[in-house]
């Protein structure tokens, strides 16, 4: 087993909340991952924390696996699945936190492979006048963007400071408009129209140093299929951003 195999790897461990599997070095975790809630005493917990109902022998009491609170299985009933925990099978979940995981389903159904799978670019980095045509991907362990031509670079999610999504004919006859977001201010890119992306620029720390290097995307014209695969993986790095702003929350 190679050393990147070896920090791959993962385990099967059993929580409270049911089964995991789980990287078997912390430092190989997922950007995008959770971690378990502890769970709301039994003892501070006499009533249901959504509907009030007081806990007996006929009503029992359920831990959401998501916010660790205690509800009554009126609501708290859903089995959702919760890839951001990594959880094996379907876990319970409250209302309000099922909606969530039911939601970044589709992420990981969809707009994560769409990321692994890659797409095409022209590559500027800098300042510089000189752009090259990369493949970039996200990397099978989701901790890095792989870029790949006659240069090769790595960049560690975690250190992506700004990712700024460029757009075009969000109404039609209007300039080109820029959506952005930050990973460490409050802004979020607005949703909806009919915009179509066809670039972008993200800002990030090489290691050792505390200066922001600036790299800019922009699809290629060459073929329509790329042009629509282009804008394909920047929708789901645009979707990958949100979840990764939205959890500094969580």
């Amino acid at each position: 087993m190679s050393g990147c195999e070896a920090r791959d790897a993962k385990k099967l461990v059993r929580s409270p909340s049911g089964l995991r599997m789980v990287p078997e070095h912390r430092s190989a975790r997922s950007p995008f991952g959770l971690d378990e809630p502890p769970w709301v005493p039994d003892k501070e917990c006499p009533r249901c924390m959504q509907c009030d109902t007081k806990f007996d022998f006929i009503t029992r009491k359920h831990h959401c696996r998501r916010c660790g609170k205690c509800f009554c299985d009126k609501c708290c009933s859903k089995k959702v699945p919760l890839p951001r925990m990594c959880f094996v099978d379907p876990v319970r979940q409250c209302a309000e936190c099922a909606l969530i995981s039911q939601k970044e389903s589709e992420f990981y159904d969809k707009q994560l492979k769409v990321l692994m799978n890659g797409a095409t670019f022209f590559v500027t980095l800098g300042t510089s006048e000189k752009s090259e045509l990369m493949v970039c991907r996200l990397s099978n362990n989701q901790r890095y963007l792989v870029l790949d031509g006659d240069s090769h670079y790595e960049i560690e999610i975690i250190q992506i400071s700004t990712v700024q999504i460029l757009t075009e004919g969000f109404t039609p006859g209007e300039k080109d408009t820029y959506a952005y977001t930050s990973l460490l201010e409050s802004q979020h890119i607005p949703e909806g129209g009919n915009s179509r992306a066809i670039g972008m620029i993200l800002q990030y720390k090489v290691p050792g140093s505390e200066e922001l290097t600036q790299m800019k995307f922009t699809a290629s014209e060459d073929f329509s299929c790329n042009k629509k695969l282009s804008a394909s993986w920047l929708a789901a790095m645009h979707k990958a951003t949100k979840l990764l702003y939205e959890s500094r929350d969580q």
